[in-house]
């Protein structure tokens, strides 16, 4: 039986919402996968007269909802109102974000759905909600752990040029600095690697690892944490029979032959890894949760209140993330 995807709201002020309405739109042109969006009807609704676009809704179990694609939105409700206004969040923001991630990862572990696809969120709205995660991939780690263990997650951003994992994700980059450890490269590699086998049909990944410094520290002159981190590192994951190479300086890692030798580069914080793919793949760029139970994609941007409701939204970096999602749910 085909399962459809499930895609969360995102933050309702911003322009989940608007690209969500379009990828359905273009649903026959692009022959996109049947999916359903997580929210409050009303809301979608008024949204999509805002954008003067003429869309039929209709509001659905998970179940009915690949029954219903063809001709209508399937809108599966999640019991909370949003009322916010394009660009501008309100009190009903956070909790109706929240609430559609908890339903789209309760909705794939019951396998009314295939796989959990992210609209944007406002991570700054959610915290004055009291929300504790610093992101996304945090937040679904936590809704996928058993027996109270938290699965490591591990962030890939990907895109058919250009594949990147960052080992450290959301922190300060002081911070990162000094969470960055060996035993953290290795472990991320680790799951990198099985999901690259599992999800994405690679019998043998081939890995490049940035150094952290300047030229991966120029032996030791530029700092020492490329030498005392990041090879032992590298050396463990040969030894287990991976295909790795690193430190590799950063700054010429990412033209056009160099990426033809490896399949993803781990970066050792959030900017090296993202600048890099946001340069050159910015709208078919998708953002993949790894190591986790299920299977999670997201587009690769924020929720761009400027132009929310304006009807400028591209929704390229969804519908990749759409595409890709089921592509992954196939294997």
């Amino acid at each position: 039986m085909v399962k459809p995807l499930a895609l969360t709201l995102g933050e309702p002020a911003g322009i989940g919402p608007d690209i969500a309405i379009k990828a359905w739109l273009s649903r026959n042109e692009l022959k996109l996968p049947a999916f359903y969006l997580l929210g409050d009807r009303d809301f979608i609704a008024k949204r999509a007269k805002i954008l003067g676009l003429n869309i039929e809704l209709a509001c659905v179990g998970a179940e009915q909802a690949v029954a219903a694609f063809a001709s209508a939105l399937p809108i599966v409700a999640t019991g909370r109102v949003a009322t916010a206004q394009p660009g501008q969040p309100d009190e009903t923001s956070a909790e109706a974000a929240l609430a559609s991630i908890r339903r789209a990862v309760a909705d794939v572990v019951a396998g009314q759905a295939s796989a959990v696809v992210t609209n944007p969120i406002a991570k700054s709205v959610l915290y004055r909600a009291g929300f504790r995660h610093p992101g996304h991939t945090e937040f679904l780690a936590e809704l996928a752990a058993s027996g109270g263990h938290a699965p490591q997650p591990v962030m890939m951003l990907w895109s058919p040029v250009l594949a990147v994992v960052p080992v450290t994700i959301h922190l300060p980059l002081r911070d990162a600095v000094t969470t960055l450890s060996s035993d953290l490269i290795v472990s991320t590699a680790r799951i990198l690697v099985a999901d690259l086998k599992a999800r994405f049909g690679l019998a043998a990944p081939r890995l490049a690892v940035t150094g952290l410094n300047p030229h991966a520290g120029e032996d030791g002159t530029l700092g020492t944490e490329d030498q005392d981190i990041v090879a032992p590192a590298v050396e463990i994951l040969r030894a287990e029979g991976i295909a790795v190479r690193g430190p590799l300086p950063a700054d010429t890692l990412f033209h056009d032959a160099a990426r033809k030798t490896y399949d993803c580069a781990i970066c050792m914080y959030h900017d090296q890894a993202l600048i890099p793919i946001k340069t050159i793949a910015f709208d078919d760029a998708v953002n993949v949760t790894l190591g986790l139970p299920f299977i999670r994609t997201s587009p690769d941007h924020g929720t761009a209140f400027d132009i929310a409701g304006t009807g400028r939204a591209n929704p390229a970096s969804l519908i990749a993330a759409l595409r890709l999602a089921a592509r992954m749910a196939a294997t």
